[in-house]
């Protein structure tokens, strides 16, 4: 199928792009890398009568690190984190679950605040910024926002930007040498989306678990931090401990892939074994 009919527009800067927002609200939508609205709207599932197309808009280019954090602009692509983009565990991670992002046709062309702003609850990135409490910047013609992750996401394809809002960058916190990292996910084939993810962040100091962060993603209608296993981590507890742990506190969806038994079960082991890649 194709698209139903809509305008096109191309904003060459900031101004113009947000201009076109405040214009067209929620008959508007926002095209970076088309990599999951382009489909939609050849299945008619979406039917925006207006496309505002980012890719003019060169201010939004850019991936850099500032002080304590990565500051990744609205049209830095996937494949920009095939090598770490920066030193330390942070830049390891990111390199780490990129390639279990769909195939790498996609990843050259679908962006990372795209992912973000898309909010599917199978979507790595999104994990990644729940696990790290990263900072998402909205920019409308009246004001700039920054949100962070736990307010930010509410629930499946669902967030807090409002309509007249872009995404301009997302900022992902620098963790220091101390930090350790680990991801797993479980999908049907390699570039699937993900029926269950876990990725975690432990801070080690003297073989000590000081501080410990696991987010899972694909199982929850949002990605979710797991508060209770990660207090069972600091306090001595193993990995397998603290996976059942998760299992027990996540209210798992069902869909056509699994149903709730099935994604409790399959938490478990992406859990206990992206805590064995950070441990190792």
């Amino acid at each position: 199928m194709k698209p139903a009919d809509f305008e096109y527009h191309a904003p060459d800067d900031l101004d113009a792009l947000l201009a076109l927002l405040a214009e067209h609200g929620e008959e508007g939508k926002i095209l970076a890398g088309g990599q999951s609205l382009v489909p939609v709207m050849n299945f008619r599932l979406a039917r925006p009568p207006h496309l505002i197309d980012l890719n003019g808009v060169a201010e939004l280019d850019f991936l850099r690190a500032e002080e304590d954090v990565v500051r990744i602009g609205a049209l830095t692509r996937h494949a920009a984190f095939h090598r770490p983009v920066v030193a330390g565990p942070t830049g390891k991670l990111l390199s780490e679950v990129v390639p279990y992002i769909a195939h790498y046709p996609i990843r050259t062309r679908g962006t990372f605040a795209g992912s973000i702003a898309h909010a599917d609850p199978a979507s790595e990135w999104c994990v990644i910024v729940r696990l790290l409490e990263a900072e998402i910047v909205a920019r409308s013609r009246r004001q700039e926002r920054r949100l962070n992750a736990a307010e930010y996401f509410q629930g499946t394809f669902a967030t807090a930007l409002a309509p007249e809002e872009v995404i301009t960058e997302v900022r992902l916190p620098l963790l220091d040498a101390s930090w350790r990292t680990g991801f797993y996910e479980f999908s049907r084939r390699a570039g699937d989306f993900a029926i269950a993810m876990t990725a975690v962040a432990l801070r080690t100091v003297g073989g000590k678990i000081t501080e410990a962060r696991i987010a899972i993603g694909g199982v929850e209608d949002r990605p979710m931090r797991m508060a209770s296993a990660e207090a069972l981590l600091m306090q001595g507890a193993a990995p397998a401990e603290a996976a059942r742990a998760v299992a027990a506190a996540v209210k798992p969806m069902e869909d056509i892939h699994a149903d709730a038994a099935y994604r409790r079960d399959l938490v478990i082991a992406t859990t206990q074994r992206a805590l064995e890649r950070a441990l190792a």
